[in-house]
């Protein structure tokens, strides 16, 4: 795929998919975008829409009433629907690569029947709870514990920034909790949490910077009682396997920023060719064109990134340092293009109503959440032998 450098030169499916994602990111997420922002409100009918269109379904066999797509299939659609709304975009990112693909890639064959074919519908989401107040990049911090009581399990603690974990289609939030102890580390494990178990309770939802309209709740689990067949993968083996799903995201939240970090570009090209001063459209003056210039080329060289990771990814190959490379590389042209193209506009690009102001908002957590800045320096410098 890394030859593929636009839509207009990737092979016909994949194209096919990007224009009409497009389609439906100008027509229908973009014209709510605003409203949804202002309002904190969940876009339920945008969601809906991207379920009809299959885009829950995209990297999972049709068995399990997906699409029969791949990892690559969900990128292209991140980075278009993350051209206008990155709260949407972020809703299916997190839908799927932190809310199903646990279950297709750890799941048994009766957890895969029972959850797979709802949530590759789009019709009902799942989470994960990885994320505590003392825990996330520290697995040896996490404090939540399930503990066997004949075949259930107990569990008990909480859990904090969990994307899809409070609308009214939340169906069930993995949590990881330490199980009990191996050679004095903590054994942590993946549990399957339906939302309607009594004592999982979805406090109110944060306050954010940006984001507005994406669900985001912290979570407390009180007594929760599921049975012990609800154990997601091998025992001790939760937060393991967690860093591959990790791994994976990465890739689709840099999928994501590309489409952030184009987007900005779309917006500032057809401001500065509007917008006149002294004369003459902006566009005409070298100093604006000049740093729309970088901002291509940063929107160009974190898309080649990420598109070489998918590349190793469905190859079967290595992808660990090129799924951070694109991460690194991508938020921070997402956030460094917003900056940008607020700069552009002026006045009008700190008004909520643009879509540059709300990247400019929005476009920091992308260098935080699935892996900092920082972890992907880490990760990259540990894959170089350092």
């Amino acid at each position: 795929m890394s030859e593929f450098l636009s839509t207009a030169t990737l092979p016909g499916e994949y194209r096919e998919l990007a224009l009409t994602v497009r389609d439906f990111a100008n027509q229908v997420v973009a014209p709510v975008a605003a409203k949804h922002d202002a309002d904190h409100t969940f876009p339920y009918e945008v969601v809906s829409g991207m379920a009809d269109m299959g885009l829950f379904g995209l990297p999972f066999p049709e068995e399990y009433g997906g699409m029969g797509g791949d990892y690559f299939a969900l990128c292209l659609a991140l980075e278009e629907l993350g051209k206008v709304d990155q709260s949407v975009a972020i809703t299916l990112e997190a839908g799927v690569s932190l809310g199903i693909m646990p279950v297709f890639r750890f799941g048994n064959d009766e957890q895969k029947q029972q959850w797979l074919p709802l949530l590759t519908s789009g019709r009902a989401l799942a989470g994960f709870g990885l994320t505590e107040p003392g825990a996330g990049s520290d697995a040896g911090g996490t404090r939540t514990t399930a503990v066997l009581d004949g075949d259930e399990w107990i569990i008990n603690g909480s859990k904090q920034f969990i994307t899809n974990s409070g609308t009214d289609i939340t169906r069930l939030v993995t949590v990881t909790a330490v199980t009990g102890e191996t050679e004095g580390r903590k054994e942590i494990s993946a549990i399957l949490v339906p939302t309607d178990t009594p004592g999982f309770v979805a406090e109110p939802a944060y306050r954010k910077v940006g984001w507005h309209a994406s669900d985001t709740h912290p979570l407390s689990l009180t007594d929760v009682r599921v049975p012990q067949a609800n154990l997601l993968g091998e025992r001790g083996r939760g937060y393991a396997n967690f860093l591959r799903i990790l791994d994976e995201g990465r890739i689709a939240i840099a999928a994501l920023s590309v489409g952030v970090a184009q987007g900005c570009v779309d917006e500032s090209v057809k401001y500065a060719g509007e917008r006149e001063a002294f004369g003459r459209t902006i566009g005409r003056n070298q100093a604006v064109a000049f740093k729309i210039a970088r901002m291509e080329a940063r929107a160009h060289t974190a898309r080649t990134a990420y598109y070489d990771a998918a590349a190793l990814m469905l190859s079967g190959k290595p992808f660990k340092k090129q799924a951070a490379i694109a991460k690194l590389v991508a938020s921070e042209a997402a956030m460094d293009n917003a900056r940008d193209a607020t700069q552009i506009f002026g006045g009008y690009g700190f008004m909520d109503e643009y879509a540059v102001a709300r990247h400019y908002r929005d476009s920091k957590i992308l260098e935080i959440g699935e892996g900092t800045t920082e972890v992907q320096l880490m990760l990259i410098g540990r894959e170089l032998g350092l």
